[in-house]
């Protein structure tokens, strides 16, 4: 690219082969302001940056690169790396279950009522978040997540009947063919599993490649899809990751955001809060009110997953806390469906209440948002206040206790 010196592209590069860099003509045209990209929200969001990996890492990389070193050889000093950053966040492999005597490796069900379910076909992006806790997806084959059986799915959910939810992830689901939507969908109709209610699909695809929705080949298609699944009575919803609100700002976006509403799409929003990205509370309010004047739901506010580049993108807990508390502060009740901020670790999502002071003793106040054990939901716990804590397990139960309420249970459920 002409605007990137040749410094800029060999750092690239480098950050490149250790975390996946992909990204499209929508987020390059449309999004990026290269008058100003150094500092622009998503060409951070898109483009590996320096930073994003430890400096002696970068430079072993960046030696064997410029030293024209075997492609095995660097690939064998990647993963070393890869392995550091845990691509194994909050215990993935923990949700994946066992049936009749199988492992459905294309199927994640941590929360009683939502099973996660990853199609074949859609395990990439239109363009990858630099953030992405998903990265391993993309890198490393031994921690990907995939299945192409619809009637496996079918089966697992025809044998769980306290699930009323599935949710569609990735990678993004919506970079596959309305054909693959069909193959899955039917099947869900076809079984009519009375306990099935709402079939979700996580995506980035509104605010990466709205065109799926608008202008693709078989964006019709798509669209009378989640009409028919409507009129069977199980709801549509599209859960968005809007990080800025400078993604809701073009006419397509807008475009997509209607056409997928006249369909009877519901359409929820989340991201988590980044350093160089978002972490300032008036971008936060900009964000949710655009979202409710354009019909859209605010969902989440997360914290950013301990992986990755998480050093780069890390915002405090007890600043994250208030950037949540100053962005509520400036909307009406009308966007206060947000919930957060919320950390999705091993035991289940943990929101960060607020900060107390409780017998002289500074705290963390929290909850549990969704738990492995649902009767751990709504529970206030707290922890000791720790100013520099960046995720759950950097905190530590307060009043002197030895572990928080539910530790003795949840070593009893993962065994």
């Amino acid at each position: 690219m002409e605007f990137l010196t040749e410094e800029q592209k060999l750092e690239i590069e480098v950050v490149g082969t250790v975390l996946p860099f992909k990204t499209d003509n929508y987020v390059v045209d449309e999004l990026i302001n290269w008058s100003n990209f150094e500092k622009d929200p998503f060409f951070i969001l898109n483009f590996p940056q320096r930073e994003m990996i430890d400096t002696r890492d970068f430079g072993k990389i960046a030696s064997l690169i410029k030293g024209n070193a075997d492609r095995s050889r660097i690939q064998e000093e990647v993963k070393r790396i890869r392995l550091k950053l845990n691509p194994n966040p909050a215990g993935q492999e923990n949700n994946v279950p066992v049936f009749k005597g199988k492992r459905l490796n294309g199927i994640q069900h941590k929360y009683r009522e939502i099973m996660l379910f990853f199609p074949t076909q859609g395990q990439t992006c239109h363009a990858y978040c630099t953030f992405c806790f998903r990265w391993p997806q993309f890198a490393l084959n031994e921690f990907k997540f995939a299945m192409k059986e619809a009637g496996q799915m079918v089966e697992y959910l025809k044998a769980n009947p306290h699930i009323t939810d599935v949710l569609f992830t990735g990678g993004d689901p919506a970079v596959m063919k309305t054909k693959f939507f069909e193959h899955y969908f039917d099947a869900l109709l076809e079984a009519d599993i009375p306990h099935l209610r709402n079939i979700r699909i996580g995506t980035k695809s509104l605010a990466y490649w709205p065109y799926r929705f608008t202008s693709d080949p078989d964006a019709d298609d798509l669209l009378r899809l989640f009409e028919k699944v409507k009129k069977q009575g199980i709801n549509i919803a599209l859960m968005a990751h809007f990080n800025h609100p400078g993604e809701l700002k073009t006419k397509a976006v807008q475009e997509a955001v209607q056409r997928l509403l006249n369909a009877g799409v519901q359409i929820r929003s989340q991201s988590p809060v980044m350093r160089n990205i978002n972490d300032r509370a008036d971008i936060w309010a900009e964000n949710w009110k655009e979202q409710v004047r354009q019909g859209i739901i605010p969902y989440y506010m997360f914290v950013a997953r301990d992986t990755g580049a998480q050093d780069y993108f890390a915002v405090t807990l007890n600043r994250t806390w208030q950037i949540f508390r100053s962005a509520y502060n400036q909307v009406s009740g009308i966007h206060r469906t947000v919930k957060g901020p919320s950390m999705s670790c091993s035991p289940g999502k943990v929101q960060i209440v607020g900060v107390s002071e409780i017998n002289g003793e500074k705290v963390f106040v929290l909850n549990f948002l969704q738990g492995r054990d649902p009767s751990w939901v709504g529970k206030p716990f707290f922890a000791k206040f720790d100013p520099n804590a960046v995720w759950f397990d950097e905190l530590e139960p307060a009043f002197g206790e030895a572990r928080f309420f539910y530790e003795k249970q949840y070593i009893e459920l993962l065994a």
